[in-house]
């Protein structure tokens, strides 16, 4: 009606004008009038009727959303407004398909060159910490340790990229959280003593195992360590990490008992490049390190939970549901 609303006014005002054109030549014949009137409005309904039964396919294909873009080019009528319709669609719908594939292809050259970079900065580095060995101390120890935060650096770099293909990077499987905690400590021994700050381990069981990403979890247990100890560093020599059970769901948590997190900045931890009160004070915090745990915990399907207390320390705890649960 709002589509030929137009259309009614005119035939209106034609009317009216026919019956006053007449009216002023003196004809008076008022029945005759209204009847034509009538025949009038009955031939413009009818042809409203038969226009609506047309295109109401149409029509509920205008009113109605869209399950998916193929949707859009199912062919409803052959009507012209309707034919013009389909064809632009195409067009739209080919245009956005050369769009998405070239978006795509950009993606995954930027997601190689940055893989094949990261590597490639691994080598020299490495060459670098050879090369440290033979130097004297402290210049060992530093050039070591500087080394080791660019390493740091890019793995973030590198996990950052592969966050954008994480769906075709994932591999689900049996992980026993234990030796995973096992690994991630090994891989930061260096960094363990070099802080000062040291790990101890807790388990409820000897044996939880839980299906998820284990490259993926590696990175979430190493940001929550490294962000651990950084934030203890000077103000305790350790650190907690205890796998228990509750309430039919693994728990890995991790403790620190460093300057904590203000109430003011728990809300926006998980933004991308917040670094908050605390962060500040730690010229190489990037705000990237939780903004990625929560991105990649979420993908798995794990819970992250949080408490703090500033002074006191903080604890993060990543939630395996019972489904991903496998302990026996």
């Amino acid at each position: 009606m709002r589509e030929r609303i137009l259309l009614i006014l005119v035939q209106c005002l034609q009317f009216s004008s026919i019956i006053l054109i007449f009216w002023l030549d003196g004809f008076r014949n008022l029945h005759l009038a209204i009847y034509v009137v009538f025949l009038s409005f009955f031939f413009l309904g009818i042809y409203l009727a038969y226009d609506y039964y047309r295109h109401r396919q149409f029509y509920k294909r205008l009113s109605e959303s869209l399950d998916t873009l193929d949707a859009s080019l199912e062919e409803i009528e052959e009507a012209p407004l309707s034919t013009a319709l389909n064809r632009l669609l195409k067009e739209q719908y080919n245009l956005f398909q050369r769009h998405i594939q070239e978006a795509e292809h950009g993606q995954e050259e930027h997601l190689l060159f940055m893989d094949r970079w990261v590597h490639q900065m691994k080598t020299p580095l490495s060459v670098i910490e050879l090369m440290a060995e033979d130097l004297d101390e402290p210049d060992s120890s530093n050039m070591r340790e500087e080394t080791e935060r660019m390493k740091t650096g890019l793995n973030t770099v590198l996990y950052m990229a592969r966050l954008r293909t994480i769906e075709q990077d994932l591999h689900i499987k049996p992980v026993v959280l234990a030796q995973i905690v096992h690994e991630v400590n090994q891989e930061n021994r260096r960094f363990y003593i070099r802080n000062q700050v040291y790990p101890q381990l807790q388990q409820q069981r000897e044996r939880i195992t839980v299906q998820t990403d284990e490259k993926w979890l590696f990175f979430i247990i190493s940001q929550l360590i490294n962000n651990a100890v950084k934030y203890s560093a000077g103000k305790s020599n350790k650190i907690m990490i205890s796998l228990y059970e509750k309430e039919q769901s693994a728990i890995l948590e991790v403790t620190d008992f460093g300057i904590g997190i203000p109430d003011t900045d728990i809300k926006r931890i998980f933004n991308a490049f917040y670094t908050g009160e605390s962060g500040r004070k730690y010229r190489e915090s990037t705000g990237m390190g939780l903004y990625l745990i929560k991105k990649v915990a979420d993908y798995l399907e794990h819970q992250i939970e949080i408490d703090t207390a500033v002074n006191e320390g903080t604890s993060f705890r990543i939630i395996f549901t019972s489904s991903q649960n496998l302990t026996k």
